[in-house]
């Protein structure tokens, strides 16, 4: 294999997520300056949401109109969007539009959502265009989706987002009243004071929007590249069944190394079985498979939506500094997942069941303190930060494998199944976000502590 084209494919699969990502992070730092304040993140919700309309459009045509959709194209477009949205939201992010004489933040929305239906669309798109070569090389392309978050989050820590310091506010207090009339005025509160970013939200959206330029340098590579020619046609040659005579100790060597890649004609192997169902090459059950798209559904429903809207509520009443820390560490532990996936992909269906059984029993402990924030369990205790960033790393890291080999186990089932793959992982994400929204954003159910102020009782 290509280590080349192994870097290709991760490049290219940062590019999924990375502008969507990036804005996340971001919010702390330009939520101040905007007239929604904390309202924006679910506004970006709905946006998201609305931008599933771009996958679906996919979808549609793949089913209704098979080979008709030029998948190369498609790609091009969406990432020559995403280039030019991010760079504009560098230029445009803080400006309004008065909306019914109210200031509202319309640049940034339309921008975002143009970014949102990039992204959602990748998901369709990139996925199946990773068909045309050998298995090995998806898991690359994960790596990268998995980069996609991880690289936002550290230049975000970079910056210096969301870093809060406590100040006394007797000594602001005294400082402002000895202006106006030479007395202090006692107090013992402290004041949540936000670090200035060590450099600005332009400097962070024109960095995403290299990191598409970077996705669209891959992409170009991995169509016109000569060495990535002589990889997909390789895989052609392995997808189609024809194995020339000069070939037969190449794949000899082949399947002593990749066991997963088998030639479709030997005098060695049994009579091929008739096929369990009409999906794919039918290698899994009808059962079977609704079981894999289930979980697939439900594991994106909770990394994508679920648990990232309760982050906050889980993390910060442990300090600003466990927050950050589970959230770098979960970012690690995407990639880590898609590497360790690498090497041991097993693809057993119980191995599955347990595996995503045991995630969600770390998002249950996570959802759990995020409900009885600001006070959650071991509140004033470093046994309590321990368990919460460890959770939220075993949590990703176990869903994060689950998601992968279920990606590789439809990979080897065909084009179309690559396709319905990325549209549950967007449905999946969809009705996550839909049942989060109004318990976060409408109902309160989940209560955010000052990070200064709050007291919760130690009994």
């Amino acid at each position: 294999m290509s280590f080349f084209t192994h870097v290709l494919a991760c490049l290219f699969g940062m590019g999924s997520w990375v502008a969507i990502n990036g804005m996340w992070v971001e919010l702390p730092l330009i939520v101040s300056e905007l007239p929604e304040g904390w309202y924006l993140p679910s506004y970006l919700t709905v946006l998201i949401q609305i931008a599933n309309i771009g996958p679906l459009l996919v979808t549609l045509m793949h089913h209704f109109r098979p080979g008709v959709l030029n998948e190369n194209a498609v790609i091009y477009v969406i990432v020559a969007v995403g280039m030019l949205a991010s760079f504009l939201l560098a230029f445009f992010w803080r400006d309004t539009v008065e909306v019914g004489g109210i200031p509202r933040s319309v640049p940034l929305l339309v921008l975002t959502l143009f970014l949102s239906t990039v992204d959602c669309t990748s998901s369709v798109t990139f996925l199946p265009f990773m068909m045309r070569l050998k298995p090995q090389y998806l898991t690359s392309y994960f790596i990268g989706e998995g980069l996609s978050g991880l690289v936002p989050a550290l230049t975000a820590l970079i910056q210096g987002v969301g870093v809060v310091h406590c100040r006394n506010l007797t000594w602001t207090l005294n400082d402002t009243s000895a202006n106006s009339t030479g007395a202090g005025a006692a107090s013992d509160g402290l004041q949540a004071i936000y670090q200035p970013a060590n450099f600005s939200a332009q400097v962070f959206f024109i960095f995403l929007s290299v990191m598409m330029v970077v996705c669209l340098v891959a992409f170009l590579l991995l169509n016109h590249h000569p060495a990535v020619s002589r990889e997909r046609q390789k895989n052609n040659r392995y997808l189609n069944g024809g194995i020339g005579s000069g070939e037969k100790g190449d794949l000899a060597f082949s399947l002593n190394h990749q066991a997963e890649q088998k030639p479709m004609i030997s005098l060695l192997d049994p009579p091929p079985r008739a096929p369990r169902s009409s999906f794919g090459r039918g290698t899994y059950t009808a059962p079977e498979l609704l079981f894999i798209f289930v979980v697939l559904a439900w594991v994106n429903a909770l990394t994508n939506a679920v648990m990232p809207s309760v982050q906050s509520y889980s993390c910060l009443p442990y300090g600003n500094r466990t927050y950050h820390l589970a959230a770098t560490m979960a970012a690690v532990a995407n990639p880590v997942a898609c590497f360790i996936a690498m090497f041991v992909p097993i693809r057993s269906l119980a191995l599955m069941g347990f595996l995503t059984v045991t995630g969600t029993g770390f998002g249950a402990y996570i959802m759990t303190m995020a409900i009885l924030s600001p006070c959650p369990l071991l509140v004033h205790e470093s046994a309590g930060t321990i368990l919460m960033v460890g959770a939220w790393v075993l949590f990703i890291l176990t869903l994060s494998y689950v998601k992968v080999i279920i990606g590789v186990i439809l990979r080897d089932e065909g084009h179309n199944a690559l396709v319905w793959c990325g549209a549950v992982v967007q449905l999946g994400s969809m009705l996550g976000a839909l049942s989060m929204f109004p318990l976060v954003s409408v109902y309160n159910f989940f209560t955010s502590g000052d990070p200064c102020n709050t007291k919760c009782s130690l009994e």
